[in-house]
């Protein structure tokens, strides 16, 4: 058994040297999944600054305007940043409070799940509903062309995850030879 664990040990070693060259890839995974829901959200909040004010306002925030200016600001500035992977670790700081407010204020009460789940036997049965409505008063081939129909549950799910990547970065940083950051740490880090 020792000379099985000792095996294992010494092939978990070899592969850890090799793939530590590859770290670099999961963080840029991130920031590039990261780029489109945060620029986004930022866009829309900006586009639609005085509804979006109301909005915080209606959910106790205080300075409505000023939150919605922050976090606009967070998402759109510290989205491209994360993207380009430069103050990687300080934009993430924002954002990550950001999605802890969203995930707190806004989607708490509706549970888990962004999309509400079919197995659920009320949001089948809304579905089915919603389907037979569809099929006779509307275009239902042209309706779900893209796509079938779901029931937005606006849960914490995606506020959950975005929260982890984002968790991920600041730990971590943009990751290696795909950030800006690397290589100004490269670029100002003086050989010993």
């Amino acid at each position: 058994m020792s000379h099985l664990v000792q095996s294992y040990h010494k092939f978990q070693t070899c592969a850890c040297h090799y793939l530590k060259h590859l770290d670099g890839i999961p963080p840029l995974l991130f920031r590039l999944i990261l780029i489109f829901p945060l620029y986004e959200a930022g866009m829309r909040k900006f586009d639609n600054f005085s509804s979006t004010s109301n909005w915080f306002a209606s959910l106790g925030m205080p300075l409505p305007d000023v939150m919605t200016f922050l976090a606009a600001s967070a998402e759109m500035v510290g989205g491209i940043f994360i993207l380009i992977g430069f103050a990687t670790r300080w934009a993430a700081i924002p954002l990550l409070v950001t999605m802890l407010v969203a995930a707190l204020a806004v989607h708490w009460d509706n549970g888990w799940y962004a999309i509400a789940q079919s197995s659920d036997p009320e949001v089948a049965s809304r579905l089915e509903m919603g389907r037979s409505i569809l099929q006779e008063y509307g275009n239902y081939s042209w309706l779900t062309a893209k796509g079938n129909f779901a029931i937005l549950q606006n849960g914490i799910e995606f506020a959950a995850i975005y929260f982890a990547m984002l968790a991920s970065l600041f730990f971590t940083g943009g990751g290696r030879y795909f950030s800006v950051d690397y290589w100004l740490g490269k670029f100002f880090t003086k050989p010993q």
